[in-house]
């Protein structure tokens, strides 16, 4: 009898203690997964969620507008928007040398709260534009909207 509770004893402990290390294993690979799952989110631009103009609005498009210039007539400016996130921006700056255009083209990417663009690879001047309904507006060189007499003429239209 004393043999058959050595026995049963020592099977409890290696029970107790393959299960404890099954539980270990598992807890593990647990964990693995989780950290696999939050590298892989990080990897992922972050969609703003709500009513914002990235997901609400058909923002893709070309939008056309003279923009003021303080040294010249004003600046014929078209921006096509793709929804492959890349952009191509035409500027003809008026009384100057009407028949000199600029292209810029390249990705542009939102802001968090998905309402501006950043158009990149832009040398110089504003490259920042914040959607609205079949209008966008020209941001100032800081990414702020324009205020003064002019701010009403920062927009450029849908076609």
């Amino acid at each position: 009898m004393k043999h058959f509770q050595s026995v049963f004893i020592l099977f409890f402990f290696v029970s107790l203690f393959s299960c404890s290390e099954k539980e270990i294993k598992e807890e593990m690979e647990v964990k693995k997964a989780v950290q696999k799952e939050e590298k892989s989110q990080e990897e992922i631009p972050e969609i703003p969620l709500g009513d914002n103009s990235q997901v609400s609005l058909d923002w893709n498009g070309i939008y056309v507008g003279i923009l003021p210039c303080s040294n010249c007539e004003g600046v014929e400016t078209s921006l096509i928007l793709n929804s492959d996130m890349t952009y191509i921006l035409v500027t003809n700056y008026l009384g100057r040398n009407d028949a000199l255009e600029e292209e810029n083209s390249g990705p542009f990417s939102w802001d968090s709260t998905g309402s501006t663009v950043t158009l990149l690879n832009i040398k110089s001047g504003p490259n920042q534009y914040k959607i609205g309904e079949s209008r966008i507006w020209q941001l100032d060189i800081n990414g702020e909207k324009v205020t003064g007499d002019l701010a009403d003429q920062y927009v450029l239209i849908k076609k």
